[in-house]
């Protein structure tokens, strides 16, 4: 018998597909679009059932997070300690803090209701860049408790905090000979903690891995929602372990009836020697499904730039701060790059500062030299220093980028009176020039980073506005269309996935974005205020 064929029809469809641009009606069968165009579809296929929910709304292809980490879902387990507001999976708004004495006395409190005498005291989102005044010691944390250990994740992933007790349970000391303990003037610990060698070892004794917790069903249903809310249909996980345990939630959750969203998880090389990922990231292939795509593998190369651990060129950080840390050494960085080149997989690293992203680029146009390769499309993830010397050179070697265009907001005074200085803040996620250079461009909110919500990202790439009010590089602003095209087209370009998400054509998920409004009719400085009512998603309709 054959399948049915629904048609839904639209007060507009934004096809992404410039041989139809515009259309107000697209048929799907078994979960893919059959066609696209006007009321002739109607007609087109004999039979049809009309599906006019969306009469007086606008679709287009949903939403594609080209950096997000599903961890997001489990990040909210644990108590949230940002300066910026934030809405948790089940809807509910939490302040932001503004101090260091306000984050110690919400953890005083959190402290106060634990129950169990042992429990470490773990919380996340903390980034003290927007804070006057000496940054967080082990005092402040040792005030929290002296018996507990407690360890504050920052936002960006790439620097801890932590009381003495975990200090003392980590083997750190005033002795310790290690990149990423940070000192005070006289040489004691502060017990700021920066890059994954020292963090992962606190992790470790606290018994808490933070960020790079195992992921469970529960939490990626939790992150699905979220995305759901915001016109996501597919997201990356862009760092998971990608271990026996974190396949199984995976799998748990995307083949459970109505999850809705296609998840694309890159596996984290360096949990593995060099054969070894290449074995696993291979077998991992063969699991793939309509839901959950396997295939891409994701390297870091630096840390954060508001966290003063990424690597930059000269003249370095604008306040004299030291230069960052590279995660990978540079040595080590083409061998690893050239053995996953070699074997016909796609790479998707994670450069903040120039001097990564030369790195980077320098490693993928050796690693092309040795072993030419068509359409690798290896990706620049982040890449927020990068100037058009570096996005030459990326497109002349096949390279993407995915920028992490909600930097501007969140950061841009920051980086502009402290990390780049005025003249360098000025190209901060470069969206134009990486177009003009011919780069396949996506941008990205690196959710829980900051939070995820792809019309607020292009908000940000288009008007490039700080908290301050102020336009920052005017040369850098893209359209309000070259916008939607990055967080739908250009993310799935990035992914190697444009032959099935991305935009409304034949044979393509039939997967949608329902929004109130399009975001070409309202003003620049709106759209990230328009309205998603949901998602469709393979054809099978979800309320946000």
């Amino acid at each position: 018998m054959p399948s049915t064929i629904r048609v839904f029809v639209a007060r507009r469809i934004l096809t992404m597909n410039a041989s139809l641009p515009v259309a107000t009606h697209v048929a799907v069968r078994e979960g893919r679009i059959l066609g696209f165009g006007g009321a002739e579809v109607l007609r087109e296929f004999g039979t049809v059932e009309v599906d006019d929910r969306f009469a007086g709304r606008v679709l287009m292809p949903g939403f594609i997070e080209g950096h997000g980490h599903a961890v997001d879902g489990l990040m909210w387990r644990k108590p949230y300690v940002g300066f910026y507001p934030r809405r948790a999976p089940d809807g509910t708004h939490v302040a932001g803090l503004k101090s260091i004495a306000e984050v110690v006395a919400r953890l005083q409190e959190v402290e106060r209701l634990m129950t169990d005498p042992d429990a470490p005291v773990v919380a996340w989102g903390f980034d003290p860049i927007f804070f006057d005044g000496p940054r967080m010691t082990t005092a402040d944390l040792d005030s929290i408790s002296t018996h507990r250990m407690v360890m504050i994740g920052h936002v960006s992933g790439h620097i801890q905090n932590v009381n003495t007790r975990v200090l003392e349970a980590a083997g750190f000391s005033r002795d310790s000979n290690l990149d990423g303990l940070v000192r005070d003037a006289n040489g004691a610990l502060t017990g700021e903690l920066q890059g994954p060698a020292v963090m992962g070892r606190a992790s470790r004794a606290v018994g808490d891995p933070g960020i790079l917790r195992a992921i469970d069903a529960p939490a990626l249903w939790d992150y699905a929602r979220i995305a759901q809310r915001v016109g996501v249909t597919t997201s990356t996980d862009l760092a998971n372990a990608l271990n026996a345990e974190n396949v199984a939630a995976l799998q748990e959750a995307t083949t459970g009836a109505g999850f809705p969203l296609r998840l694309v998880p890159a596996m984290r090389a360096r949990e593995y020697s060099l054969p070894e990922g290449l074995a696993r990231i291979a077998d991992l292939k063969r699991m793939s499904h309509d839901k959950l795509h396997f295939g891409i593998v994701k390297l870091v190369v630096d840390g954060s730039i508001q966290g003063f651990t990424a690597r930059l060129r000269w003249p370095g950080y604008h306040n004299g701060a030291p230069n960052g840390l590279f995660y990978i050494a540079p040595s080590e960085l083409g061998e690893i790059v050239a053995a996953y080149h070699a074997a016909g997989h796609q790479l998707h690293i994670h450069t903040n500062g120039d001097e990564a992203s030369e790195l980077a680029t320098e490693m993928v146009g050796r690693a092309i030299a040795a072993h030419p390769r068509a359409d690798h499309r290896h990706t620049l993830q982040h890449c927020q220093m990068a100037d058009a010397a570096i996005f030459k050179r990326m497109a002349a070697f096949g390279m993407c980028v995915n920028l992490f265009a909600n930097h501007i907001w969140y950061w841009g005074e920051q980086h502009r009176a402290l990390t780049m200085g005025p003249s360098r803040a000025n190209r901060l996620d470069a969206c134009a020039t990486a177009l003009a250079a011919g780069v396949p461009l996506g941008i990205h909110s690196d959710v829980p980073v900051t939070p995820l919500d792809p019309l607020f990202t292009a908000w940000c790439a288009v008007n490039r506005i700080t908290p301050a009010g102020r336009v920052l590089g005017a040369g850098e602003r893209i359209t309000v269309p070259q916008a939607l095209y990055a967080i739908t087209m250009g993310a799935a370009t990035t992914l190697k996935m444009d032959h099935l998400i991305g935009s409304v054509d034949v044979g393509k998920y039939a997967d949608f974005a329902v929004l109130e409004q399009d975001p070409n009719d309202v003003p620049a400085s709106e759209i990230k205020d328009v309205g998603v009512c949901g998602t469709v998603l393979g054809g099978v309709p979800g309320v946000a």
